[in-house]
């Protein structure tokens, strides 16, 4: 069967469709029900079915592969590789299975997970969903008031850490940061449990906190049953970022999603059992849930955990772990090809790379220069896709799994079964059926296994924020802009709200402003995403000060603008850092008080900012001008 056939089955039979995907997982008790789309847009997939995620990670390979590599752990900062086999991840799981019930988790309860890219990071994340408790990964560069944020609505009863992480050889030491958020945060947890990898000194609260190695000795040859869950049970729920400021938890199922992996494990991936998949994202983020930990598990693949840079100690590193462990899938971003590209291409020709059979890039647009470079260099093709923390896994990209087919440079690809993909009018919802005509990318329901089914504690925001904003039309907004060609392909134009993207991770321009706005030298402040050609877009500050003399001086303006990212730092992290605060006497607004963040952002890139006959005051926009150009 070729892909359009596939696809198309896919949205004209979904039962019978989805019924044979969920054959690539084993399920306890059969759904009945395979699409429940009653009371849309909250779709309900294999209904009355029950099964259990870490079940088809784990111990439905023990019979065949028990003894095969499930989990690579690599640390290029300490200088660490730990292999565990399927067997001892198994016996790793139950053992902090054992240890959380021991601290009171039980079905239906939240674990909040900061922590490193380490083992005991998988470990915690399968242990929950073998006990049916809903993990929340928060990345672990987080700050202390967005991790209090992320606390407060998740409302967990154990939170699982560590003493630090470390990146570029400099440490992060994570307990006093959330020492410093479950003190912000209204809601206290009952239990910390911290991994201690004697990389920072840690203070324990007493009752509190409880330390990984003994409680893990204790449990040593504890068994822990896997908890059958409905498969429309709760799994996890993941942050990202909103235009309000506050972040919205993506709530996903446990059948659906173990049914979506599966299926994109063999139909995209093209990827098999018993062979090594290398993702290099974060378990913090949608990418490392799916194809770091879920994904390749319940593939029966072994699946590299990585910490550290992909140019320490050398350029080489990701390679050399690629020819060390046989990598046939692996799995980036371009911001780290472009980051690589600047380094000496001999490291590329250094190892052995005859087991990739695929490069697959995500989480920002992907530039031809750099798919051509990676392409050429690696000898292998280079497979863009397009997806969000929303959908779970890609909406866009290249079926290889079904039917061999050609990338475009530029595009994503082709929608992926399951998803009726659109482009509609952004004012009059009117679909755009002609080639090459731009307007908002839509999904239409019912959405597909896998995607989110809703935002966590908050149905109205979930219908409001995604499905409300096509007049005249119930669909979901992916929010960004695209066009599709003559022969099917997609291409993504970038955001129409307020999120950017800053090497592949989506920050909320709002929080940034929010961070800033609570310096007291700040007036006013707009943040607008900038293209980079190293991370996709980086974000830039506008500010006015509460006093001009503030900043009359440029070695005053340079101590402000230093103290402001500090705040930013200090509030979010250093991911959401500008890369620049620039000062003004006033932002460029409508006669009706509306930011013109648009038409900041062309200012910066060159571009035209378009109709200006709205704006109050065009000294506002020229200023901005002159500062970038100077």
């Amino acid at each position: 069967m070729g892909y359009a056939d596939f696809h198309r089955r896919s949205i004209e039979e979904p039962d019978a469709f989805w019924a044979e995907q969920a054959r690539l997982v084993d399920w306890k008790t059969p759904p009945v029900r395979i699409c429940d789309n009653d009371r849309p847009p909250f779709t309900r997939w294999f209904v009355g079915g029950t099964t259990n995620l870490c079940h088809n990670a784990v111990d439905r390979h023990l019979a065949q592969r028990g003894d095969q590599a499930a989990l690579i752990a690599v640390s290029s900062e300490t200088g660490t590789e730990a292999t565990y086999t399927f067997r001892q991840l198994h016996a790793e799981v139950q053992r902090t299975a054992a240890m959380l019930r021991e601290l009171g988790v039980g079905r239906g309860d939240r674990v909040l997970v900061y922590m490193p890219m380490i083992a005991e990071a998988v470990f915690a994340m399968l242990a929950c969903a073998r006990i049916g408790a809903i993990h929340s990964v928060v990345f672990g560069g987080f700050a202390s008031v967005s991790l209090a944020s992320r606390i407060e609505d998740a409302g967990p009863l154990v939170i699982v850490s560590a003493d630090a992480g470390s990146r570029g050889g400099k440490v992060t030491a994570y307990k006093p940061l959330l020492d410093e958020a479950i003190r912000l945060s209204s809601h206290k947890p009952r239990a910390v449990l911290l991994a201690d990898r004697g990389l920072a000194p840690m203070e324990r609260v007493p009752g509190r906190d409880h330390d990984w190695a003994p409680l893990r000795d204790k449990h040593l040859h504890t068994t822990v049953a896997c908890e059958w869950m409905d498969a429309t049970d709760v799994s996890y729920t993941i942050y990202t970022s909103g235009t309000t400021g506050r972040p919205k938890g993506v709530q996903r199922d446990v059948g659906g999603y173990a049914v979506a992996l599966a299926a994109s494990m063999r139909h995209i991936f093209d990827a098999q059992a018993g062979e090594t998949y290398f993702s290099t994202s974060d378990i913090g983020w949608v990418v490392g849930h799916s194809y770091i930990v879920y994904g390749p598990l319940i593939a029966g693949m072994a699946t590299i955990l990585y910490e550290g840079l992909p140019i320490r100690p050398d350029a080489g590193i990701w390679w050399s772990l690629v020819e060390k462990y046989k990598v046939s899938v692996m799995f980036s971003a371009p911001t780290a090809v472009r980051v690589l590209k600047k380094q000496d291409p001999a490291f590329l020709q250094k190892y052995d790379l005859s087991s990739l059979r695929a490069l697959f890039l995500a989480g920002e647009p992907l530039d031809e220069p750099t798919a051509r470079w990676i392409a050429d260099g690696l000898g292998v093709p280079v497979v863009d896709n397009y997806w969000q923390t929303e959908s779970g896994w890609p909406i866009l990209t290249i079926a290889n799994g079904v039917e061999k087919q050609p990338g475009k440079f530029g595009s994503p690809g082709v929608p992926m079964y399951g998803f009726k993909v659109r482009i509609v009018h952004e004012a009059t919802g009117e679909e755009l059926t002609e080639p090459d005509q731009k307007g908002v990318v839509v999904i239409e329901g019912p959405t597909p296994p896998g995607f989110m089914q809703t935002v966590w504690r908050d149905d109205a925001r979930y219908v409001q924020t995604y499905w409300k904003s096509i007049p005249g039309k119930m669909v979901y907004s992916t929010f960004d802009w695209g066009i599709r060609d003559a022969d099917g392909y997609y291409y993504i134009l970038g955001r129409t709200d307020d999120v950017i993207n800053v090497a592949g991770h989506r920050l909320g321009t709002r929080e940034i402003e929010e961070s800033i706005s609570s310096h007291p030298a700040v007036a006013e402040v707009a943040v607008v995403g900038v293209a980079d050609p190293v991370k996709g877009q980086v974000a830039m500050a506008f500010v006015v000060p509460r006093d001009a003399a503030a900043v009359a001086d440029p070695a005053d303006a340079l101590k402000l603008e230093g103290a402001i990212l500090k705040v930013v730092d200090q509030q979010l992290g250093a991911v959401a850092r500008p890369s620049r605060v620039r000062f003004v006497t006033l932002l460029p607004k409508t006669r009706s008080g509306k930011l013109l963040r648009r038409a900041i952002q062309a200012v910066c890139e060159g571009r035209d900012p378009g109709d200006l006959t709205t704006i109050e005051d065009p000294s506002a926009l020229q200023q901005i001008r002159d500062l970038i150009t100077a």
